[in-house]
């Protein structure tokens, strides 16, 4: 148990641990989806993958609008480096994409039990998933994102625990080790987060509501930064 959670009343955790089970649920039920779809699809294209603020990126919708090749979108809300790690094949190898886009860690910026620090966890996993990319997809041209922005005064914010933790000097942290990684592996390291920022450095709070996620305008403006990539 974390020290966040020893300080919830029973009614509290109860209820967490219903979501999380939901969640889980739900997190499965894509998964299967995305194995099937694998099947299917062109391989050799590019892909976009990670969680939550990669899911809800419609960059299939926006390649096709503008004539650009096809990109897939294998993103998955709520995953962790960890669950991205046990569902590596179906994510990123399956599709053996020839670019690969990835923003997967931001949900490690959290407590973890056991007291373990969230850098070092997540530090140990990033480099494992280098390894296997480099390892199993030694021809694919890989852009390891940076993590975006957050924003504690959204109107949702309050009360959101994920933003105890995940505050923009973790996520800068977190973006200059995944910078350090993307140099040793030979990878691209491209921070597409200008246009999303306030005068503060926070997620404009125009895109968010709960401070973490953003509308279709503000996967408009990283999008228009990502064009030259494509």
């Amino acid at each position: 148990m974390t020290d966040l959670e020893k300080t919830m009343s029973p009614e509290q955790l109860e209820m967490i641990r219903a979501r999380y089970a939901a969640m889980r649920h739900e997190q499965e039920k894509k998964l299967n989806n995305f194995r099937t779809q694998n099947l299917y699809i062109q391989k050799g294209q590019t892909l976009f993958t990670g969680s939550s603020l990669m899911e809800g990126f419609p960059i299939t919708e926006f390649c096709v609008s503008e004539g650009l090749p096809i990109a897939y979108n294998r993103g998955i809300g709520g995953y962790t480096t960890d669950d991205f790690l046990e569902a590596i094949d179906v994510v990123l190898l399956d599709p053996a994409p020839k670019k690969l886009f990835l923003n997967i860690g931001t949900n490690d910026i959290r407590q973890w039990q056991k007291g373990e620090d969230w850098y070092e966890h997540l530090s140990r996993n990033e480099r494992a998933i280098c390894e296997i990319i480099r390892d199993r997809l030694p021809d694919t041209e890989v852009y390891l994102m940076a993590f975006y922005p957050v924003n504690p005064n959204a109107s949702r914010a309050k009360g959101n625990l994920a933003l105890i933790v995940r505050t923009n000097e973790a996520v800068e942290r977190a973006n200059r080790m995944v910078e350090s990684l993307a140099q040793e592996y030979g990878f691209h390291y491209i921070d597409v987060n200008d246009g999303l920022k306030d005068e503060d450095g926070n997620l404009k709070i125009g895109y968010t509501e709960d401070g973490i996620h953003f509308d279709a305008a503000g996967y408009r403006t990283v999008f228009e930064r990502l064009r030259q990539y494509l």
